[in-house]
């Protein structure tokens, strides 16, 4: 079996973003989701790229909704976690985890 590309901190940022919204997971609110739990500001240009290339890779899909006026007409793309997507996150959160540990100045509580 091929080794997986591991995740980018922002992929992995926007997969959780993604399973925290749940069917509400669109470009805004993803972007505002990594802003205000992770504190990290997103372009709108890097999420999108991000958001295609996740897509590409098979880890998110996206469909279309419809058209709103408050948006001028234009339709939200909004985006779903695979199944792929669930196991990378999952890969990525043990390897942070196993890498975390044992490291002294990083054991117990942060504050």
């Amino acid at each position: 079996m091929p080794a997986r590309r591991a995740l980018t901190d922002l992929e992995f940022m926007i997969l959780l973003a993604i399973l925290r919204l749940a069917e509400h997971a669109y470009g805004v609110t993803i972007g505002r989701e990594i802003e205000q739990h992770a504190k990290r500001a997103v372009t709108r240009a890097a999420l999108y790229v991000a958001l295609d290339r996740l897509e590409d890779r098979g880890l998110v899909r996206s469909s279309v909704g419809s058209p709103t006026p408050e948006r001028g007409g234009r339709a939200k793309r909004y985006f779903l976690v695979t199944a792929a997507g669930l196991r990378a996150v999952r890969d990525t959160q043990r390897a942070f985890v196993a890498l975390w540990s044992g490291i002294r100045p990083l054991e117990g509580t942060l504050t």
